[in-house]
C-alpha cells in the first residue's frame, strides 16, 4: 500500500477506497467550495505557475541543473503533497492523483462518490490537442462547481449522470485505451476520476518529463502469462508508457515492469487472457515502488 493508503484509508484499505474522503461533511467542513472555484476559475494557469520564480517553460533546464533542481522539485512536490490549512486552489495545493483499474474506479462510481456526479471535458486535452472530449467524471462539491463554467461543459449530452450512467462512461473510455485515474482535490477529499491519455494528461507530463510525481502508478501491476501469449501484439499498441515491448526471437511480449502503470488498460487487447492484474505488493521488488 502507499504511504497515502496508511494516512487517509481505513483498516488498511487504500485511500481512495475511504468513503469519508468523499464525503459532503468532509466537502463543509475544508470549506471546498472556495479552494476549488479558485482552482477551477483559474485552471489554465495550474501547470504554467511559477515555482520559486520559474515558469514551466523554463521548468526542464532548471531541473537537470543540479541544486537548483533539486530545490525547485522539492517545492514542487511539496505544493502538490500540501496538507497545510488555507491551500490555494490556483496553485493547487493538495491535487494528486493515482492510477486505477477500472474495476476500482466502478465500484468508487456506484457506492462512494458524492452526488452530483458529472462529466465535462479534459482540460489537459483541450489545452494539449485543441480537442474537447468529454471524459473527465467529477463528483460532490467540484461538480456543482464546474457546473457554473461553461467552457467545461458540453452543449451536446446532458451532463449529470447517475451511478449507472457513470459507471457505463467510464467503462467507454476505458476500452479506448484511456488510463484513469483518480484525484484527491485537496488531501483528504476525492473528488474526480480522470480518464486521460499521455503525453497529453498534465500528470503524466510533470512526471515523464520533469520527475515531479502527481500521478502516481495503482496498486496493482501486470502480470504477463507466457504460456498463454500467443505473441499477436496487440497489447503492444494499447500501452502508453511503453511497459510492453514484442521480442521477435520470442514471438512473445514481455514486460518493462519500472514502466507499468498498472492501469490495466492492455487487457482489453488481450483474447488469450495473458494478462492479468495483480497487487504491487505480492509482485516481488516492486512493493511501494509507485
Amino acid at each position: 500500500m502507499c504511504k497515502w493508503c496508511f494516512s487517509h484509508g481505513t483498516n488498511g484499505e487504500k485511500w481512495y477506497m475511504n468513503a469519508k474522503n468523499y464525503s459532503n461533511q468532509l466537502a463543509d467542513e475544508m470549506n471546498l467550495k472556495d479552494y476549488l472555484s479558485e482552482q477551477w476559475q483559474h485552471y489554465e494557469q495550474i501547470y504554467i505557475r511559477k515555482i520559486m520564480g520559474v515558469s514551466s517553460k523554463d521548468l526542464g533546464y532548471k531541473l537537470k541543473m543540479p541544486i537548483i533542481g533539486r530545490v525547485v522539485r522539492n517545492m514542487a512536490e511539496n505544493m502538490i503533497h500540501s496538507e497545510k490549512k488555507n491551500r490555494k486552489g490556483v496553485r493547487a495545493d493538495g491535487h494528486f492523483g493515482q492510477v486505477i483499474p477500472l474495476e476500482d474506479g466502478k465500484i468508487i462510481l456506484s457506492e462512494l462518490a458524492a452526488e452530483p456526479i458529472i462529466c465535462n471535458y479534459c482540460m489537459c486535452r483541450w489545452q494539449r490537442r485543441g480537442e474537447k472530449e468529454a471524459v473527465c467524471i467529477n463528483f460532490g462539491a467540484l461538480s456543482e462547481v464546474i457546473e457554473k463554467l461553461p467552457r467545461f461543459i458540453p452543449k451536446d449530452r446532458a451532463v449529470r449522470l447517475d451511478r449507472e450512467a457513470a459507471v457505463k462512461q467510464l467503462e467507454e473510455n476505458n476500452k479506448k485505451g484511456y488510463i484513469a485515474s483518480v484525484w484527491f482535490q485537496p488531501v483528504p477529499y476525492i473528488s474526480a476520476i480522470c480518464s486521460c491519455e499521455n503525453p497529453e494528461c498534465g500528470a503524466f507530463t510533470l512526471r515523464n518529463s520533469f520527475d515531479i510525481n502527481i500521478m502516481y502508478k495503482a496498486e496493482y501491476i501486470i502480470s504477463l502469462n507466457q504460456d498463454n501469449c500467443q505473441g499477436c501484439k496487440s497489447c503492444v499498441s494499447w500501452c502508453q508508457l511503453g511497459a510492453l515491448k514484442y521480442i521477435p526471437s520470442m514471438k512473445r511480449v514481455i514486460v518493462d515492469y519500472d514502466k507499468c502503470v498498472g492501469c490495466g488498460v492492455c487487457r482489453h487487447a488481450c483474447e488469450n487472457d495473458a494478462l492479468k492484474l495483480i497487487p504491487r505488493e505480492e509482485f516481488p521488488g516492486y512493493n511501494g515502488k509507485y
